[in-house]
């Protein structure tokens, strides 16, 4: 194997279930740079929620955040991508899952922006390890603010299913909606992805399809593992993601990431 490139999903992949980096997994990561091996992070979270890892790793490169709407050099600040939901359809996404009940949220100028703290709104704020900005109305900011994403999160796995679907079956053909975790239903610009996002890396810095490695674990990953030279799926990766991996490593509280990059990059 000849790998360039490796793409690290953060949440349930490169991080252990107390949202930690590992010491043997940085570092092996290091070693992997030494080797000339470029690291980048592949991650649906907001630019500023990844970017603590991304300098606990001394990465500079770009990282793909929003699940792709945003990819930005984690120290120069170059900015290769950025595409936020068009205003008229994030006003109708959001219409939706408020009259669905559920909480939603979005980013502003890289901002967690919720409309009312909620136990959900406040997990994710303790999760992605930023403090929510508290807007009266969200719906009416998108005449002076671009929505970079939209995310419902209900607890009531049905209902968010039955929402996946239906917002599916409008808005196919202009937005890109997926699901990083269980609970979170996420909604971007159909020109969004992680695939999309790691070629245009890839495509930026010269390097090989064949030369690059994907690591993850969600609906969210799918399709960069799909694209990468190696796909790789976590040992607690669902199983749509085991099946479309080319090698399944163990748990992220196993040191997954660790023998993936052992087994493609440092042998």
């Amino acid at each position: 194997m000849n790998i360039k490139m490796v793409a690290l999903d953060l949440d349930d992949t490169l991080l252990d279930s107390g949202l930690k980096i590992s010491s043997a997994c940085e570092n092996a990561i290091q070693k992997a740079r030494q080797k000339g091996v470029m690291i980048t992070l592949s991650t649906g979270r907001m630019f500023k929620s990844a970017l603590p890892y991304a300098r606990q790793l001394g990465i500079d490169v770009p990282i793909i955040t929003y699940q792709g709407a945003w990819v930005k050099n984690s120290l120069s600040g170059e900015v290769l991508y950025n595409q936020p939901v068009p205003p008229e359809l994030a006003r109708q996404v959001m219409t939706y899952f408020r009259q669905q009940g559920v909480h939603y949220h979005s980013y502003y100028n890289d901002e967690l922006c919720i409309e009312k703290h909620s136990s959900e709104a406040d997990d994710y704020a303790r999760l992605a390890g930023v403090k929510a900005q508290l807007h009266s109305d969200l719906i009416a900011d998108l005449d002076r603010c671009d929505a970079m994403k939209i995310m419902a999160i209900s607890q009531d796995e049905p209902q968010l299913l039955a929402m996946e679907k239906e917002l599916k079956a409008n808005f196919a053909d202009q937005l890109y909606i997926t699901r990083s975790k269980p609970f979170y239903l996420e909604v971007m610009d159909r020109l969004v992805g992680k695939a999309l996002a790691l070629e245009l890396i890839a495509s930026h810095y010269g390097i090989k399809r064949s030369e690059v490695m994907a690591i993850g674990d969600s609906f969210n990953d799918l399709d960069m593992i799909k694209w990468a030279g190696v796909g790789v799926a976590m040992g607690n990766a669902i199983e749509e993601v085991k099946e479309a991996a080319d090698f399944i490593t163990f748990t992220n509280d196993e040191e997954g990431v660790t023998e993936a990059l052992q087994r493609f990059v440092l042998q």
